[in-house]
């Protein structure tokens, strides 16, 4: 009988053991992180734009003065433009209409002065990087390379979303949600990859000219998105 009770005792153990072992939970795998409500473009098909460079320069009548430079193109959606080392430069994008005529800015990126790039190092002054701005045919985004490039001061983006659908929340109508969600929600995102998730950055907000406005670090992709 102590021996057939002792069995006993042990096939319950191993019993209990398996059931508990059943009973517990997997690990819990964090979901992961929701990409940021993207502003689409307005009409079927994608804004056109044109692109101008230009070196620093004082304001004129409250604006940016731009002088055309060399080596400024639009094509495909894709802007460049030569950076130095030393020197303060920007580009300009702006909306165009069917007949060509600017209607209003859409990006500036401004006081492009790249230290650092990826691959090449710390530059020296006066040696200059290939700049390319990618704008998105379908979202208020942008891109900028090389990836990672740094600088000493931050660079400035000014990106306006006035060519964007009003519907910001897609539920089919423009209301007083979607005014909600410019004054209160919408700014700028960054991510640094396709794999990366997309942070908020810090940023000013325009609503007279429907633009937000940030200090950039380093090169990345950027969105307005809420």
């Amino acid at each position: 009988m102590p021996v057939r009770r002792c069995l006993i005792l042990v096939g319950l153990a191993l019993f209990g053991a398996g059931c508990a072992d059943q009973r517990e939970p997997t690990a819990v795998q964090a979901p992961p992180a929701a990409d940021p409500h993207f502003l689409r473009w307005a009409g079927p098909v994608p804004p056109q734009f044109s692109a101008v460079g230009a070196f620093s320069s004082p304001t004129f009548n409250g604006g940016f003065q731009a002088y055309l430079s060399s080596g400024i193109s639009l094509d495909q959606y894709t802007a460049t433009f030569w950076a130095v080392h030393g020197q303060d430069r920007s580009v300009e994008i702006n909306y165009v209409d069917s007949t060509g005529q600017i209607i209003s800015r859409f990006l500036q990126l401004a006081n492009v002065d790249p230290a650092y790039v990826p691959g090449r190092g710390y530059l020296a002054p006066g040696d200059s990087v290939l700049i390319t701005v990618s704008v998105d045919r379908y979202t208020v985004k942008v891109s900028f390379e090389p990836t990672g490039l740094l600088f000493d001061d931050p660079a400035e983006l000014q990106i306006s979303y006035g060519g964007a659908d009003g519907d910001l929340n897609g539920d089919g109508v423009v209301d007083d949600s979607d005014a909600y969600i410019e004054s209160q929600l919408l700014g700028i995102w960054y991510r640094e990859g396709a794999d990366a998730e997309w942070t908020r950055i810090s940023a000013s907000q325009s609503l007279w000219n429907k633009s937000v406005t940030s200090a950039l670090a380093h090169f990345s992709e950027y969105a307005v998105s809420w």
